[in-house]
């Protein structure tokens, strides 16, 4: 498939089908380049001509005052909360999902999912009340806005349903929510990773219809869960700080679990064959390969096939191609494992002087690293590190990570969303 309908790609390695430029700037093989409204750190998803991309537009001049909350409790043990913290002026705000065509750059239609006032704020410069990455089946779209709800539209913006789960999230220090959601086998799981009353929600993606609620004893994360076939039967393994938990897909049930990972954990899980990796790159930084296929309780286990301490990503999820396991730390330094071993074929190259959030991609041997500072480099993929091309923007800060779609690489900057190919084509 040579869509890019979910946050990493097709088939949740970070991988695309087919190829992307390897030069391309303000005027080198630019196919168009818009302006996107309000704030927004989510990144962009492509099905066929359309390219999705969600945002909160400010919709008052005069920050309101946070309104105090008697703590409401809805079902599965979940909770509101009271005011806000961060940054992110606590007024209405427009929570917009917006269709743009690949082709031309035009704007096909926008949606206001919802105008809200944000409880609480988020990080000064990486957060934002729009970093959930949306996500589509190539005939549906779901915009998932956290504590502002889900919404379900058609290709052409028409409303199916919506859900508002009664939820306030209270993150560690305000940073944000921004876990993507994730669709499997035609189910949405939605993580609630919070400072207490976290939760894991599987909902119906057809309907809506909530199918299960397991409570989590965990604190703020921003890992994505991951879906995983294990013997014939289906499983949802989320990252977290206190245990990586598994959950079996029709019913929540806890398959397994293991400790072991760090604080604030964002990278997504990502598989290869009966192993799944696990990251987290904050305190007490480790990267787990984790032998699929048992029950209980996995940590000190052989189950635990190696791990990993140096340059692990704190912010950044992983790529997965040909054996070897790619990834980025905050402070700009590239490692590159085998994925069997955990031997590295080179650790924490220097990439320069950047730090970096966006999660790398790549296509055709390339591995695309999008910079804070406005420089998006393109990496030799293999065992021995060589930068291909460096290309450059001086006035944007990349945040969101790339899409890659028949050929195109869509870049979500500060304010404005690029597409790039190759003229030749």
């Amino acid at each position: 498939m040579a869509d890019w309908p979910r946050w990493r790609g097709p088939n949740d390695d970070g991988m695309a089908v087919g190829d992307a430029p390897l030069n391309f700037s303000e005027t080198q093989n630019i196919r168009w380049k818009i302006e996107i409204p309000g704030r927004g750190h989510s990144s962009p998803v492509v099905v066929g001509d359309r390219i999705f991309v969600t945002t909160a537009v400010q919709a008052a001049a005069t920050p309101s005052e946070p309104k105090p909350d008697a703590g409401a409790e809805g079902k599965g043990g979940r909770k509101g909360g009271g005011g806000g913290g961060g940054a992110g002026a606590l007024v209405d705000h427009r929570f917009v999902l917006m269709c743009v065509d690949k082709k031309t750059g035009k704007l096909l239609w926008e949606r206001t999912a919802s105008t809200a006032t944000p409880h609480e704020g988020y990080h000064r410069q990486y957060g934002s009340f729009a970093s959930n990455s949306p996500v589509t089946d190539g005939k549906r779209v779901w915009a998932f806005f956290g504590s502002r709800g889900l919404y379900s539209y058609d290709l052409d913006g028409k409303l199916l349903w919506q859900k508002d789960f009664n939820v306030k999230m209270r993150m560690r220090l305000a940073f944000g929510e921004g876990s993507a959601p994730l669709l499997y086998r035609n189910v949405l799981l939605l993580k609630f990773d919070q400072e207490s009353d976290s939760f894991l929600l599987a909902v119906d993606a057809a309907t809506g219809k909530e199918l299960w609620c397991a409570n989590r004893e965990e604190m703020s994360s921003w890992s994505q869960p991951f879906g995983v076939e294990v013997n014939g039967a289906h499983q949802i393994i989320v990252s977290a700080t206190n245990k990586t938990r598994s959950y079996d897909l029709k019913t929540g049930r806890l398959i397994w679990e293991t400790s072991g990972l760090g604080s604030n954990v964002i990278p997504t899980p990502i598989r290869q064959g009966g192993v799944v990796f696990l990251m987290s790159g904050h305190r007490d930084p480790n990267l787990q390969a984790v032998r699929l296929g048992r029950e209980g309780d996995l940590t000190g286990s052989d189950a635990i096939l190696w791990t990993n301490q140096r340059g692990n990503s704190y912010s950044a999820s992983p790529v997965l191609h040909d054996n070897k396991l790619y990834f980025v730390s905050d402070n700009g330094m590239l490692s590159c494992l085998n994925a069997t071993t955990g031997e590295p074929h080179y650790l924490q190259q220097r990439l320069g002087t950047y730090q970096l959030k966006s999660s790398p991609v790549g296509a055709n041997g390339k591995l695309y690293v999008s910079t804070e500072q406005g420089d998006i480099l393109v990496i030799k993929m293999g065992a021995t590190f060589e930068v291909l091309a460096t290309n450059k923007f001086p006035d944007e800060f990349f945040i969101a990570t790339p899409a890659i779609a028949g050929g195109d690489l869509v870049v979500r900057g500060r304010n404005t969303l690029f597409c790039f190919r190759e003229t030749s084509r």
